[in-house]
């Protein structure tokens, strides 16, 4: 029993002695340095000559060249916002070239109109960039066509029958029968006379 009691108390000891030797109070802890000073951003303005656009306008679009059909449109520019103006197009002086960053070559275009170029700015001419040229050229095959377009079959035009011959009745006129009896003339004058004589009568009665 007292040798068991002692070989718990060994390795207590040599556990708090190892422990001892991991911790090293003269050994500072590190610590990470949060930076103190402020990062210089840059807000200055662009030199030269400076295109603004319409405060009126919400926003307006950037090409990649002076047209809205020829080119794609690469951004867009806000209301009031402003830009370094680089020149106008050839033949095309509605259309002012900016420095716009963030596309290829850091260059677009705007409609000038919509804009207004700072105070007594000349600006060169500018030749017209080339018109992109279309990824791929969409092809119909006839093949996947005639898959999805049905043929139309036929149909015979209804053939026109005749309807049967109507059975016309037929009329003959009668035959003119000889009047028999007493004629209507005579009949009516008989009783013409017949109430003359009758006035006469009452009339000599009446006397």
């Amino acid at each position: 029993m007292l040798r068991r009691t002692r070989m718990i108390i060994w390795v207590l000891a040599i556990l708090g002695i190892t422990l001892l030797g991991l911790f090293d109070p003269a050994r500072p802890s590190a610590m990470a340095q949060q930076p103190t000073g402020s990062v210089a951003t840059v807000t200055g303005t662009p030199a030269g000559p400076t295109i603004k656009v319409d405060q009126s306008i919400p926003q307006i679009r950037v090409y990649a060249g002076p047209s809205s059909f020829d080119y794609p449109a690469i951004g867009v520019l806000l209301g009031n916002e402003i830009a370094p103006a680089i020149g106008r197009a050839r033949g095309r002086e509605d259309w002012i070239q900016i420095r716009y960053p963030g596309v290829p070559g850091s260059i677009g275009w705007i409609y000038g109109p919509y804009t207004s170029l700072s105070a007594g700015a000349l600006l060169p001419v500018v030749e017209l960039p080339p018109t992109p040229t279309p990824l791929s050229t969409p092809t119909i095959n006839p093949t996947l066509e005639a898959a999805f377009i049905g043929q139309q079959t036929p149909t015979r035009l209804p053939t026109f029958t005749p309807p049967p011959p109507l059975d016309l009745p037929s009329f003959t006129d009668p035959i003119p029968t000889r009047a028999t009896g007493v004629p209507i003339g005579l009949l009516i004058l008989g009783l013409g006379l017949f109430g003359f004589f009758g006035a006469v009568i009452s009339y000599l009665r009446g006397r």
